[in-house]
């Protein structure tokens, strides 16, 4: 047996009942992570310190000491988000050597509740693009298939978690970074309401579009690491907010009201649309009440430009000059896209991002849950360019926000929680994601949701 190819609430109760010791937890991700280092997934990897923690935690195991839920449990963390005393690079050459003095909030949660931090998984530069590649690291391959992409801006933490390199990872999602390489690398990755995982980093807490969520291998180990990452905290303004009383976890999907949105104005390619309307049709048989909905998300796009690009020339523009020739050249190129914006542009998107709020809130209204493809066709292939127009199913699809991921960086804008996880694959064996979107603090009853449909689909 394999100790990686366990999920993790297994892992923690081998742990809990002394027939497997947190060593040897840690011991066997890092033997995976050496016979997978061809994936390229870590920046920084800390063997040294993840096999110190896992002594300590052995030692807490033997005294028979109260053990948190993940006691022992190795995990990844994304480079974009703070460990103390661990290099955080943000995917750049200009923080090559940055070392922070705290844990970003997630991180310390995940600290109290026993998970081993076994390195900080790849990023492109700020997490800014969807190609699987930086400067500083090169470029992370997808382990389903090296020939496609795994998706970015998550790429290594969503590799890590396919590949058995440790069962958890802890992503950041500024557009569909969580959801994108969970679809691309078939595994589970969620953006909870914006503020129930604080994410203190984003210098702009007011209007922030970053979120930190959970990425596993199936909902229930997402949902257990969620747990962990979940609640408030003083220092953010969302985070504060009265929470509304949660709903019951459904037990079934009878009765159910599912609003499934097959598309957003966007070609969709033929196998991913049958997958994803099958998995929809399987939630109807099941007793779920089905609804076709259309929201036009592709129209969305110019706005998210507007604010992604403003937001990379507000945090990084400062440093452009001084460190040009260390910089990606997308990352530059959005810089100096977003210092030509106006202030009636920037102010327009945040109109725009209401108005959507507003249109998502229609819809869950009248519906539970709000259904689609997490992307409109499989992983792309490894080369493919993503600066111009891409395909889709062979046809011309427009930029590749609009065309493949318009599902996903809306609910970036307007806070909504969402998840992604597998739904079949194609005929070459690429995974294929079903996004699940809830009401805003609905996260939990999102994750039930999720775990019915996951049964259903046989996972």
């Amino acid at each position: 047996m394999d100790l990686m190819d366990l999920s993790a609430r297994e892992l923690a109760g081998l742990i809990r009942r002394k027939q497997v010791s947190p060593v040897e937890a840690v011991q066997s991700a890092l033997a995976r992570m050496d016979a997978c280092r061809d994936l390229n997934a870590f920046i920084t990897e800390t063997a040294d310190l993840a096999l110190e923690t896992a002594r300590i935690a052995e030692q807490q195991v033997m005294k028979g000491e109260d053990l948190p839920p993940l006691h022992g449990v190795p995990y990844s963390v994304k480079d974009l988000t703070a460990t103390a005393g661990v290099r955080t690079t943000m995917g750049s050459l200009m923080h090559e050597h940055n070392v922070p003095d705290y844990d970003a909030v997630a991180v310390a949660r995940a600290k109290a509740a026993g998970a081993v931090l076994i390195g900080k998984t790849t990023t492109p530069e700020y997490g800014h693009k969807p190609y699987a590649t930086a400067p500083i690291f090169g470029r992370t391959y997808n382990p389903i298939n090296r020939d496609y992409t795994p998706g970015a801006s998550s790429s290594g933490a969503a590799v890590a978690v396919a590949a058995g390199m440790g069962p958890l990872a802890l992503g950041t999602d500024g557009g569909g970074s969580i959801r994108i390489p969970a679809s691309c690398c078939g595994i589970v990755g969620m953006k909870p309401t914006l503020g129930v995982v604080p994410h203190l980093q984003a210098p702009d807490l007011y209007s922030p579009n970053s979120f930190i969520g959970p990425m596993a291998r199936d909902i229930a180990d997402t949902a257990m690491f969620f747990d962990v990452l979940a609640g408030l905290d003083r220092g953010d303004p969302y985070g504060q907010a009265q929470r509304p009383v949660a709903r019951p976890t459904p037990l079934s999907m009878q009765g159910l009201r599912v609003a499934w949105l097959p598309t957003a104005g966007n070609p969709v390619d033929p196998e991913v649309a049958a997958s994803t309307e099958n998995a929809v049709r399987l939630m109807e048989a099941a007793g779920a009440i089905v609804e076709t909905v259309f929201i036009d998300f592709v129209a969305l796009e110019k706005h998210f430009l507007v604010i992604h690009r403003a937001s990379a020339a507000g945090r990084i523009g400062a440093n452009l000059e001084k460190y040009r020739d260390k910089i990606d050249p997308t990352l530059a190129e959005a810089v100096l896209q977003g210092r030509e914006l106006g202030a009636v542009a920037v102010m327009e998107a945040s109109y725009a991002r209401t108005d959507y709020f507003r249109k998502i809130e229609r819809v869950l209204a009248q519906a539970d849950v709000l259904v689609s493809p997490t992307l409109s066709a499989p992983p792309m292939h490894i080369d493919t360019d993503l600066s111009g127009e891409v395909e889709i199913a062979g046809q011309p699809a427009g930029t590749v926000r609009a065309a493949w991921y318009p599902y996903t960086y809306p609910m970036n804008l307007t806070g909504h929680p969402a998840l992604s996880m597998p739904c079949g694959r194609t005929a070459k064996g690429l995974p294929i994601g079903l996004q699940l979107v809830g009401r805003w603090h609905d996260d939990r009853y999102l994750l039930g949701v999720a775990h019915l449909v996951e049964q259903m689909l046989g996972k």
